[in-house]
C-alpha cells in the first residue's frame, strides 16, 4: 500500500529546474534509497515530503493517519538542553511541555522555590490531562534503545552522538515513515553499523540519501536515481542498479545520437528556401519545428569531476617513523606506546571511534603537536597537503574562485599557468557557481572545493581527514581511483568501509585503551586479521542430546591404518598452509600489492581465505584424530 508521493510535482531556484513533473511513491515496507549527483535536489525532495517547503507546482500527498518523521543532513547549533530534552522538543506540542517539566525537576534538585513548585504542579496537570505521560514512556524506551544517556548536555557531544541524538529524536514519535538525510555522516564505523543494525530491527519504511556505498548495500531494497530533474526507479540491490544504469545510459547516449543526426538531415533541408514551404510540405516544417524544441529542453548529464594531483620531487624511502609515541589528554591517556614505520607509497588508513584521537594522531605524526612520550622522524622531501573534515581552510564569505586563488584569476597547475574558472570546471563548478560565496554551497560542493584547493598544490604526502562526507558516488569513485593510482604516500582517516578497502594498503586501528594497532589491508582485511573475541573462539554449545552428541563425536573405535597415516602426515600439512599462509600475508602486506588489478587482488584474497579454511579443517581433523588415538590407547 502507497504511503507517501509525489504527482506532478515542479520546483526550482532558478533553471534548469530541480524537479521536472515528479511523480512517484512509496510503499509500506520498502527501504528506498534516493541517489544523485551533489546539488541534484535530493535534499530538496525530502524537504518536500517532510512539508518543510511547499513546491511550485503539483501536489506531495501522504495516506490518511500516517505519520512522517526527518533526520535533517545538517546538525543544528545554538541548543543548549540535554539529550532528553533535544528528543523530546521534536514531538509537538506535548514534547516540549515533557521537556520543560525536566528541566524545572532538575533545578528544584538545586533551588527550591514556590515558583517553581507552582510551575511544575500546572505542568503535571497539563500532562495528565493530555495523556503526556505515555509519550514519556516512548522517549524513555528510544532512548534506551539507542543508548543515549538523557541526561547529557546536547552542545558538549560530539558531532556523531548529536548525529544519533538527531536519529533518536526522529524515531521518538514511532513514525510509519522516516527520512533521512545522510544519516551516517560523522558517525564512527561502530556506530554506522550499530545503525544498519537497528533499521533493519525496527525500521518497516524509509527513504534516505547516503555517500556510504556499504551502508546502502545492506539497507536498500530500492533505488531511485534523480538524474536532470526526473526520477526512475530500480527495484533491485546497488550492484544490478550499476548495471542497468550503464544500459539505459548507452540507449539514451545512441538515441540522441539518432535524433541528433535526422535534425541534421531536417535542417538542411529547411535551408533549400521556397521548396521546403510548398504546402504539401507543411506538416515537416512543424514536425522541425517540434524537433528543435525538443532539442532545446534537452538537459544532458553532467560530465564527470576531473581530478588530478600536481607532480612534485619524491620523498626520501622513509617518510615517517614514530617510536614509543604516547600521548595524553589530561591525565587520560589518548595513544599508548605506538611504534610505526611509514614509506613512500604507503597508503595507511586509520579507523576508531569518534573522539578516540585519530586526528591527534595525524597532527603527531606531521609533527602539528609534540607528543608526551616517544619522538618523531620525518624523512627528506615531505611536501603534506592537508584536508580537514572541519573545512576551516575554507572562507565562507569568499566566493568559490577567491577560495581557490586567493585574489588572482590564474593558478599555476603542474607548471602550466591556467585560468581558475576552468580549473574549477573540472570539479563541475559552473563559472556562475564559481562567482558564489562559499556559505551557500551544499556539503557535497564544499568538500568538492576542498579537494580542488588541495590538489592545486604540490604534494607528496596526502592527509586526508573524512574527504568522503557528502560525496556522491561518481566523485568517490573518482577519488578512489585517483588515490589509487597515487605514486605519494597517503594518510587517511575514514569511516567510509568500501573506501577503506578500496585504498589503503594498511589500517591503524585504535581500541578503546588508546592502543593503536597495525594491520594490512582494508577494513574487510583487518576484520579477517584481528583477534576474536574469547566467546567467538570457544564452542558455540555443548551438545544437547544423545543423538546430537553421536553426530558431532565419532564413536569410540580404533584407527584405521589410512586414518594412523593421515594423522602423522596432518603436522606436515598444517606447517605446509602456514608457509603459504605467511606469503599470501607477506604479498598483500607490500603497498605494491594494491596498484595490482583489482581481478588479482582479488584473486589473492580469496586465495589467503582458502588457505585459512584449509588450516582450520586440518586442525579439527587432527583434534578428532588424536582424540581417537588417545582412546585406543586408553582402552
Amino acid at each position: 500500500m502507497a504511503m507517501i508521493g509525489m504527482r506532478e510535482v515542479c520546483i526550482g531556484f532558478g533553471n534548469p529546474l530541480l524537479l521536472e513533473k515528479v511523480t512517484f511513491q512509496i510503499e509500506k515496507g520498502e527501504r528506498a534509497c534516493l541517489i544523485g549527483r551533489n546539488g541534484a535536489g535530493k535534499s530538496t525532495l525530502l524537504k518536500l515530503l517532510s512539508g518543510e517547503i511547499l513546491p511550485d507546482s503539483g501536489d506531495v500527498w501522504c495516506q490518511q493517519g500516517t505519520t512522517v518523521a526527518a533526520l535533517d543532513q545538517d546538525v543544528p547549533t545554538g541548543f543548549d538542553g540535554t539529550i532528553f530534552e533535544a528528543v523530546a522538543d521534536g514531538l509537538g506540542k506535548k514534547g516540549r511541555t515533557l521537556a520543560e517539566h525536566n528541566r524545572i525537576c532538575r533545578q528544584l534538585e538545586t533551588v527550591n522555590t514556590p515558583e517553581l513548585v507552582k510551575r511544575q504542579d500546572k505542568l503535571q496537570n497539563r500532562l495528565n490531562s493530555d495523556g503526556g505521560w505515555e509519550l514519556l514512556k516512548q522517549i524513555e524506551s528510544i532512548l534506551s534503545r539507542t543508548r543515549l544517556d538523557p541526561e547529557k548536555k546536547f552542545v558538549d557531544l560530539s558531532a556523531g552522538m548529536k548525529r544519533r541524538t538527531l536519529f533518536a529524536r526522529a524515531l521518538a514519535g514511532q513514525p510509519d515513515i522516516l527520512l533521512l538525510d545522510e544519516p551516517t555522516n560523522h558517525l564512527d564505523i561502530d556506530s554506522i553499523i550499530w545503525m544498519e543494525e537497528f533499521i533493519l530491527r525496527n525500521v518497516t519504511t524509509l527513504l534516505f540519501i547516503t555517500h556510504d556505498r556499504a551502508f546502502l548495500k545492506k539497507i536498500a531494497n530500492r533505488i531511485i536515481e534523480l538524474d536532470r530533474g526526473c526520477l526512475v526507479s530500480y527495484s533491485c540491490d546497488y550492484e544490478t542498479y550499476l548495471k542497468r544504469r550503464e544500459a539505459a545510459l548507452e540507449a539514451e547516449e545512441s538515441r540522441n545520437r539518432v535524433f541528433d543526426q535526422k535534425l541534421s538531415k531536417e535542417e538542411t533541408w529547411i535551408r533549400q528556401g521556397v521548396k521546403a514551404r510548398r504546402t504539401r510540405n507543411e506538416g515537416r516544417v512543424r514536425a522541425l519545428s517540434k524537433m528543435r524544441a525538443a532539442f532545446r529542453a534537452r538537459r544532458m548529464q553532467s560530465g564527470n569531476v576531473r581530478m588530478q594531483i600536481q607532480e612534485t620531487e619524491r620523498t626520501g624511502k622513509l617518510v615517517i617513523e614514530a617510536k614509543n609515541i604516547s600521548f595524553l589528554h589530561g591525565a587520560t591517556p589518548v595513544i599508548r606506546d605506538f611504534t610505526t614505520v611509514i614509506m613512500r607509497g604507503d597508503k595507511v588508513g586509520i579507523i576508531g571511534p569518534n573522539g578516540v584521537g585519530k586526528t591527534t594522531l595525524l597532527k603527531i605524526l606531521l609533527k602539528e603537536i609534540s607528543p608526551y612520550e616517544g619522538h618523531i622522524r620525518h624523512g627528506t622531501h615531505l611536501q603534506v597537503a592537508y584536508f580537514d573534515q572541519l573545512r576551516v581552510q575554507l572562507d565562507t564569505h569568499k566566493t568559490v574562485q577567491e577560495n581557490i586563488c586567493e585574489g588572482n584569476d590564474f593558478i599555476i597547475f603542474n607548471g602550466q599557468k591556467r585560468h581558475a574558472i576552468s580549473y574549477l570546471q573540472d570539479f563541475l563548478f559552473s563559472a556562475e557557481r564559481c562567482r558564489t560565496p562559499v556559505h551557500v554551497l551544499s556539503g557535497g560542493e564544499k568538500n568538492r572545493l576542498l579537494l580542488a584547493k588541495l590538489f592545486t598544490r604540490p604534494a607528496n604526502v596526502l592527509v586526508l581527514d573524512e574527504p568522503t562526507n557528502d560525496l556522491d558516488a561518481e566523485t568517490l569513485e573518482l577519488l578512489e581511483k585517483l588515490l589509487f593510482e597515487y605514486q605519494g604516500t597517503i594518510l587517511l582517516v575514514s569511516h567510509d568501509r568500501a573506501f577503506l578497502n578500496n585504498v589503503v594498503t594498511s589500517t591503524l586501528v585504535f581500541d578503546d585503551q588508546g592502543k593503536v594497532n597495525e594491520y594490512a589491508g582494508g577494513y574487510d582485511d583487518w576484520l579477517i586479521q584481528r583477534t576474536q573475541p574469547e566467546q567467538e573462539r570457544l564452542p558455540a554449545k555443548k551438545p544437547c542430546n544423545k543423538h546430537e552428541s553421536e553426530i558431532r563425536r565419532p564413536k569410540e573405535r580404533k584407527l584405521g591404518f589410512k586414518e594412523k597415516r593421515e594423522l602423522k602426515e596432518l603436522p606436515l600439512k598444517i606447517d605446509t598452509f602456514e608457509t603459504e599462509q605467511k606469503k599470501l600475508y607477506a604479498i598483500m602486506s607490500d603497498p605494491m600489492f594494491y596498484k595490482k588489478g583489482k581481478e588479482e587482488v582479488a584473486k589473492t584474497q580469496a586465495h589467503l581465505a582458502e588457505m585459512e579454511d584449509e588450516i582450520k579443517a586440518a586442525y579439527l581433523r587432527w583434534e578428532v584424530l588424536e582424540s581417537l588415538e588417545n582412546e585406543e590407547r586408553r582402552t
